[in-house]
């Protein structure tokens, strides 16, 4: 396991830089500790709009500019349209910054079959400089969407 930082607020919330989880060695779990039920991937720095854009944006946002190469675009583009094809994607209104201010999407860890495939976005990313961090957490917001592989919350305060 890896050393870097990883914290974990009030609510349950733990985040880890590049992806990484550090855990102590033989350590028990607390049962008072919420369960971890949902993982995102997201930029460490905030969006001008107030949230961190998550790893598909960010990858959207590298293809968009053109700054990917052809072997990248080709994973991109292909990767894109498996998770297109494997999951639902909620209607835009979840997203409508003035009803659901800072609303985003989580994975349920259970998803493994789409969190399995987020390395390839985070080996993207990194070979443009883009930092992603890895946050699992019980309670990451107001759910206001639902289905069996993912959540769209507004975070708490």
């Amino acid at each position: 396991m890896n050393s870097e930082s990883v914290t974990e607020d009030s609510a349950g919330t733990t985040t880890a830089s590049a992806g990484t989880t550090t855990a102590s060695a033989g350590a028990a779990a607390d049962p008072a500790a919420p369960s971890v039920t949902y993982v995102r991937f997201e930029s460490p720095q905030r969006h001008e709009r107030g949230h961190f854009p998550g790893v598909f944006a960010l990858a959207n946002g590298l293809a968009r500019a053109g700054r990917l190469t052809a072997e990248q675009r080709c994973f991109w583009r292909a990767g894109n349209d498996w998770y297109d094809a494997a999951y639902p994607t909620p209607d835009a209104a979840f997203y409508d910054p003035e009803r659901y201010p800072g609303a985003v999407s989580w994975f349920k860890t259970t998803a493994t079959h789409l969190v399995e495939r987020i390395p390839g976005y985070l080996e993207l990313l990194a070979a443009h400089g883009v930092p992603c961090r890895e946050v699992r957490s019980a309670d990451p917001g107001r759910v206001i969407y639902e289905d069996d592989v993912q959540v769209v919350v507004v975070p708490h305060g």
